[in-house]
Formats: structure tokens, sequence, C-alpha cells
């Protein structure tokens, strides 16, 4: 097969500390007031103040020793936490950015979406820019034409092509920005999670145009936090961690190692204190999860009809707020909810829980199929209000039984949920 896209030895440094002003005028107003020993003039309002001198290595390595080939034709994705520097190796392929070191070569033309509104010119129109679109692309006006009615008909924005793009709100610029860059000519499409923004409908017609571009020869990198996604269209994925590469392979095995990542090194026990999956803005008060059978034992390893208990350790002592409530949530590996439950529906208000303590619910014999699935936790002052939430915080395992004494056992195929039911035949 032919390369594609190649990465040689490609780290992106970044110097950390305060960055320029915007015009030469005021960082030179910015070192005089420094000289004089008078506050910054451009320090963020409420910004505590930091005079003391930054050491000249303070960096950061956002991507270290890249090594990648991507072949022509494929769907590769690119999976990790956030931080790991996924979008940074997408700008630099896009030469949005250059590398510190290393060589980066893409054979063809590239077209990238990076985020909601990248490449867009907010005062222009939708159909002005997607004739600049095209321009920077290196096509004519003529290939632009023939290729104008598609893209307008993919975007479904054609009452709103005449209206400037900042008129128009976000779902609409990424169908737009999506229509412009699966439709122009290029051998190179860029995805960076974008497609999160857009419907159900939407997402569905984007997978579908993936497909079809790339069963033409052009290849597609593709970033999201969607395992489902990614596991429906990559033919290839890569686990970045920190900055580095860390496991290429089929889009299942990246994935379950990307999973098991940051679970703890005993089976059915996670520390949460520190955990990437915390969402934005919470505060850490769940410190740890554990998974325990019946018998006691932590563990990870469930068979079917099996019972399983959840306990949530958690400190709140520190919260201004009372804690009301605690609760989880099981999906499987590809994203699919299998259900969850909380305080707020185990008895009725008030609903108070102790401020520092152990939340512990059982499972009694839930009816899943084998296969691994994910827990998430959380935390609430309000049934209506979360303090602190851990997505994907643990998993376990759930080994096949003979769940109906029939000698026929069930397999992740069948699909998440184990029914139950009656069944007689009756002659008619």
């Amino acid at each position: 097969m032919t390369v594609a896209i190649r990465f040689r030895d490609v780290s992106k440094q970044y110097r950390l500390g305060e960055i320029g002003t915007g015009t030469l005028a005021n960082d030179l107003h910015r070192i005089w007031a420094r000289l004089r020993g008078k506050p910054d003039p451009f320090a963020m309002v409420g910004a505590a103040s930091d005079e003391k001198p930054r050491s000249k290595h303070d960096y950061v390595l956002a991507l270290n020793d890249i090594d990648l080939d991507i072949e022509k034709g494929e769907i590769f994705g690119i999976i990790g936490h956030n931080g790991a520097g996924k979008s940074t190796l997408l700008k630099l392929l896009s030469r949005v950015t250059a590398p510190s070191t290393g060589t980066i070569k893409a054979r063809g033309r590239i077209a990238s979406l990076l985020e909601v509104g990248t490449g867009f010119h907010p005062e222009l129109t939708g159909r002005e820019n997607i004739y600049i679109n095209g321009a920077i692309l290196g096509m004519s006006r003529r290939e632009i034409d023939q290729q104008l009615d598609n893209i307008v008909d993919f975007s479904g924005c054609e009452k709103y092509l005449d209206t400037p793009v900042k008129r128009y709100s976000s779902g609409m610029m990424v169908r737009l920005g999506f229509a412009v860059a699966a439709h122009l000519q290029c051998e190179i499409l860029i995805v960076d999670e974008v497609l999160a923004v857009g419907d159900a409908a939407f997402q569905k017609k984007c997978i579908g145009k993936i497909n079809e571009v790339t069963s033409g020869g052009r290849t597609t990198l593709l970033v999201s936090h969607n395992m489902a996604l990614m596991r429906q269209l990559a033919t290839r994925c890569a686990l970045l961690k920190q900055g580095k590469i860390v496991h290429t392979g089929p889009p299942s095995e990246v994935i379950a190692k990307y999973l098991r990542g940051h679970q703890g090194e005993v089976p059915g026990f996670s520390s949460l204190a520190n955990h990437p999956n915390r969402l934005s803005g919470m505060a850490p008060l769940i410190t740890a999860v554990t998974l325990s059978n019946d018998e006691g034992e932590t563990s990870s390893q469930y068979l079917q009809n099996e019972a399983i208990t959840i306990k949530v350790d958690y400190d709140g002592t520190a919260l201004p707020e009372p804690l009301s409530g605690a609760g989880f949530i099981i999906e499987s590996l590809s994203g699919v909810r299998v259900g969850g439950f909380n305080s707020y529906m185990a008895a009725p208000p008030p609903h108070r829980i102790e401020p520092r303590g152990r939340a512990t619910f059982r499972l009694h014999s839930p009816t899943l199929t084998p296969g691994t699935y994910q827990v998430t936790v959380s935390l609430g002052s309000h049934q209506s209000r979360l303090v602190d939430k851990v997505e994907s915080a643990i998993q376990f395992t759930v080994a096949p039984d003979d769940l109906y004494e029939t000698g026929y056992l069930l397999t992740p195929e069948d699909g998440v949920v184990a029914f139950r039911c009656d069944f007689h035949s009756l002659k008619s």
C-alpha cells in the first residue's frame, strides 16, 4: 500500500508562561511598566499577581518523538484523553503550526475541520467562504462551481447561504464546514471531534460520506471521544498518551487499551482523586470506587446473574453546601447506556447523605450479556445539580453462564441485556 502520511521523529514543544499582548506597542508598554516596578497594565482583572521570573526551561512537550505511517485510503482514528496531544498532531499535519523537530510528509491536498468555524471568515457569507476554502486548496472557480450544489444540498444551509456565517448556529457551522471539507477536491480529510456538535441525522450523513470518499482512495484522520463512532468508522487506530503513541492496531484493541488505561492496579478498584475522566469544572470529591462480589472480594470479573456491589468513597467536607445524593451509570465499551441508579430513587425526600463516607449500591443479579462494561459515578448537592462526576471510572467484565439452564450461552453479539421470557407453542 502507498503511504499517504508519514511522521518521523516529530515533537512539538510549547513555552509556558505569559504570551504577547498582540501588538508591539503594548509589549513595550508592559516591559516599561515592569522596569519601573509597576503592575502589568495588561493583566487580566482578578488574576493573581506573579512577579517571579520564569525559568528559561519552563517548556512542555505536547508531542514527543512521533513515528507513524498512515496508508492511502485508511480511516485512521486517533484516541486519547484530554491533553494527550491529539489536536496538536492534527494541527501539525494541517500546517496550522510547525513541528519543533522532525518531519511530516503528506501526499496530496489536505482539507481539515479542526473545530467549529475553522477556516471561515465570520463577516463573509456561506457562499463566499465555500469559494475561499476551495481556492486555499488550489481549486479553480470552475471546479468549485461544479461542487457547489452538492455542498449546499449536503449541508442543508441553502436558505442561509448568502448570510454571514457569524449569524450561523454552531450546528449550521459544522454542517457547512464538513460539507465543504468532504466535497472539495483533496486527498486527505482531517476531522477533529466536530461531529459531536451535529445531530444524529447529520452524523449518519457524515459517516456515509466518510465511507464514500474513503472508498474512492481518500485518506481520513478522525479524532473523537465517541468510541462507538470510532469503532464503526476507523480501520486502524493509534492511542496517544502524554504526547507519545503507546499503541496502534485495530479499533477494538486500541479502544479497550484506552478504556483500561486508567484503571487501578488492583482489579475492581480505581483511585479517582486525580482521574482524567472527571468532568471539567467538577470538584474532586469522589476519591475511589470499588467493585465487590457477595463474598466481599474485590473483583472486576463476574458471571451473568451474579450480584455486584459498587462502593463510592467520597469526601465533601470542603463543600459549602450539603450533599444530597450519589449515583452510577453502566455503559458498554461502545458507549451504549445500559442503565443506572441513584440514591434519589432509593428513598423519598428529604435527600441527604453524610458529608464524608461511602455510598454503597448492590446491583441485584444484573442480566447483562457477556462483555466488558464501564461505570460512571457521581455526587450531587441537589437532584438536578452535580458537584462531581467521573466518567468511565472503572470497568468490570461479565463472563457467560448457563443463565437459562438450557446450555445456551449468550455472547456480546446478543446485545447488552439478557431477556428473561416465558415461552410456549400451541398447535394451530
